[in-house]
């Protein structure tokens, strides 16, 4: 069989192996090859700006999840990493998807179940990719997968136990608009059985809108409220169950607490173990980029928070922090999002912003005709960061949650937040001069 694999990164480079393993005709084909991923010795390839026009004459085109499936030209079948890990998975697969939340409640999923005694691989952007571990997996395993909307596209196949978290506008750069943000979404629950389980945030209209798709049973999950787990008084429950106080939750922020929330809901298919819900909660202390603390440095607290892309994953780090002096680094590449939000919530705090990249200027004036105190800054991490520890108080915070991309000035989120985990630990040894 003659099999394109359409874009070479980390997912295209595992697909390349895993089709080439089995014995197809494997052909890459990308606009281009970056050094962080070179060519396997021996590979066909077509590389360049035209590369997709080459694609009609292969019987399966894997597109990579980057790549919009109505970009390919082809009269052969489309195919995906993630839609071939769906059609061959023999055991049970809880999906997840949402605008923010995913790594972390994905990852709080896997904690639980593996206290619990379950084999468990996590997969997706935060595990391994799908189809490394395809031929490893044990019948008694359980999969776990992060799924974003480029995943989720043209899924042919949906999760046993499909969790869906708050959804707000994001992508509006990638997808048409946000009914079709939506519809990508929608992937999840679109091809669930009468067994399978969806479980949605009730308060949240795109998490139920999504929900009411699947034909499966229906559960839902809020940190407060009549539903099937939630928060009560300082500890998680199921119906009037008490499973574990919230202190089991060693991360920063409500909104990780709903994370627990779903991830608790979701394990519950699938064991009835309290204590281990309870030690997986204790054992997870954070993904990278994530509101994480680097250090403290002169009584001031910084957060690293670069995963924030969205101004409603802002809003909810400055909800974090309420009560305190707060200095907020917003700006980056645009995202097609309205930052009108998180500048109306900077203002209700009474924190500072310093605004930075591509959609720092926009900000900076949307902070100005909100009375809310900026600073432009448009260089490097190294200058922001001495930009925000010239204008923080002693017992404030200073969080990078940037409400925007991160490719106007970084490779990626990551490397935006390892810049200013850099930054941050260079004015703790040097000072600001």
């Amino acid at each position: 069989m003659r099999i394109a694999i359409a874009w070479y990164g980390a997912e295209g480079q595992s697909s390349y192996r895993y089709f080439h393993e089995r014995g197809d005709d494997v052909t890459i084909v990308t606009p281009q090859i970056s050094s962080q991923f070179p060519l396997p010795e021996g590979a066909k390839a077509i590389v360049g700006e035209h590369a997709f026009d080459h694609l009609s004459d292969f019987d399966v085109v894997v597109r990579s999840a980057a790549l919009r499936p109505d970009r390919i030209v082809t009269n052969g079948k489309i195919w995906s990493a993630t839609n071939e890990f769906f059609a061959r998975c023999p055991v049970p697969i809880i999906g997840v998807t949402g605008t923010k939340g995913k790594g972390t409640t994905s990852s709080f999923v896997a904690s639980i179940l593996r206290e619990a005694g379950k084999a468990v691989q996590l997969v997706g952007n935060i595990g391994v990719p799908p189809l490394d571990v395809l031929s490893l997996l044990q019948p008694d395993d359980i999969v776990v997968f992060e799924l974003s909307s480029f995943q989720l596209w043209d899924l042919q196949k949906s999760p046993h136990t499909a969790v869906v978290l708050m959804i707000e506008p994001d992508h509006l750069d990638v997808h048409k608009d946000m009914a079709e943000y939506i519809a990508a979404k929608s992937g999840i629950v679109k091809h669930q059985t009468a067994q399978d389980t969806v479980i949605s945030h009730p308060l949240n209209r795109y998490s139920e809108e999504i929900a009411r798709q699947s034909p499966g049973r229906r559960m839902h999950f809020a940190d407060s409220g009549e539903h099937e787990v939630y928060i009560r008084d300082g500890a998680f429950y199921r119906d009037e169950q008490r499973i574990c106080g919230t202190d089991a939750v060693q991360l920063t922020g409500d909104f990780n607490l709903e994370n627990a929330c779903a991830a608790i809901a979701a394990s519950l298919e699938y064991i009835d173990d309290f204590a281990a819900i309870e030690r997986g909660l204790r054992r997870f202390t954070g993904l990278p980029h994530r509101l994480k603390l680097v250090r403290e440095v002169n009584g001031v607290g910084w957060y690293d928070d670069s995963i924030a892309t969205t101004p409603g994953s802002a809003i909810a780090a400055l909800q974090s922090f309420a009560g305190k002096n707060i200095v907020i680094l917003l700006g980056g590449s645009d995202k097609g999002a309205d930052y009108t939000p998180i500048v109306q919530e900077a203002q209700r705090v009474g924190a500072i912003v310093v605004a930075i990249g591509h959609t720092g200027e926009t900000i900076a004036k949307l902070c100005q005709s909100h009375h809310v105190r900026v600073i432009r800054e448009a260089g490097m991490m190294p200058e922001v960061v001495r930009a925000a520890a010239e204008i923080a108080q002693p017992d404030g915070v200073v969080i990078l949650s940037p409400a925007s991309a991160s490719f106007d000035q970084y490779k990626s989120y990551s490397d935006r937040g390892d810049q200013f985990v850099a930054a941050v630990e260079g004015i703790a040894t040097h000072g600001t001069n």
